[in-house]
């Protein structure tokens, strides 16, 4: 910013600013910008995450032990509802291992979607006080579900190895971090979106519950497609489901030692890189938005 001073006649002083660089409060940077800023909080985006998972379960008396035993219990129950009752089990090899992954990968993506699509309302306050790109908010609650499920996943290791038939142990169980790597990034941009819909129209946190619900069952969590191999329509729109293609990765790289089809890593990379920027694009155009009053 330059000045020039200009002193007149009367002794009145008169100063010109350059306004050239200057922004506005509040202003919507550029996209670039923005994204430097997200990559600048990085240590609020680890602070708050880290904070969030220990005061989460501060008030049962299990504690973190929760972040465990919801998922098993989720499993238990469907094992008992699918898989003795409606026998949706039948055919599957080894399909108590089936639908733990099913029910760990699935609650990893619905915990973060649900949770970040609230990051914005339920922040509201912090979001009207402080000045920091609004994108943070959402990454946070993603870096926290990721965390949380670090314990998660580890159970779900030791429950497939402790049900009977006993799987093999092999490299193309390291496949397992790159999936969650790009389910991670899947998380993130949906939950963008959802958050943009949600500060919008609160309405849709509703719709959400009801979408995820649905999603569960339209992904083969507790039966297999093999079903509806007289179907190719539906065997098409299942193979396009991202969350589909994300347990069969899983369960072909930990159940079966088999290398899975290059189509699942090219359907969920589709989805996740044009979730990503889309989500970022329009959370960003509405950055200006976030903590006024409706």
């Amino acid at each position: 910013m330059n000045t020039t001073e200009d002193t007149g006649d009367s002794g009145t002083r008169t100063i010109a600013l350059d306004r050239n660089g200057l922004i506005r409060v509040g202003a919507r940077p550029s996209l670039w910008r923005y994204l430097r800023q997200i990559w600048e909080f990085r240590s609020f985006v680890l602070f708050d995450s880290k904070s969030r998972i220990a005061g989460g379960n501060s008030t049962n008396s299990l504690g973190q032990i929760w972040l465990v035993l919801n998922p098993i219990l989720n499993g238990a129950t469907y094992f008992f509802v699918f898989g003795l009752l409606l026998g949706t089990g039948r055919g599957i090899e080894n399909f108590i291992a089936y639908l733990i992954i099913g029910v760990f990968m699935f609650r990893f993506t619905s915990s973060a979607i649900t949770s970040g699509s609230k990051a914005i309302i339920s922040n509201r306050s912090v979001v009207r006080a402080f000045s920091f790109p609004r994108a943070t908010l959402a990454l946070a609650v993603n870096v926290r579900e990721l965390m949380v499920q670090i314990p998660a996943f580890i159970t779900m290791f030791v429950l497939i190895l402790a049900f009977p038939p006993l799987e093999i142990v092999s490299w193309k169980w390291l496949l397992f971090i790159p999936l969650v790597g790009v389910q991670f990034l899947f998380n993130l941009g949906l939950s963008l979106i959802l958050a943009r819909l949600v500060t919008r129209f609160n309405d849709v946190t509703n719709l959400i519950t009801f979408g995820t619900r649905i999603w569960l069952y339209l992904s083969a969590v507790f039966f297999s497609i093999d079903r509806f191999a007289d179907h190719p329509t539906i065997l098409f729109i299942m193979h396009l489901n991202p969350m589909y293609c994300i347990l069969e990765i899983a369960r072909d790289s930990l159940l079966y030692d088999t290398w899975p089809d290059p189509n699942r890593w090219l359907v969920l990379g589709a989805w996740t890189l044009v979730l990503l920027v889309v989500g970022t694009l329009l959370f960003w155009q509405a950055e200006e938005s976030y903590g006024q009053e409706k």
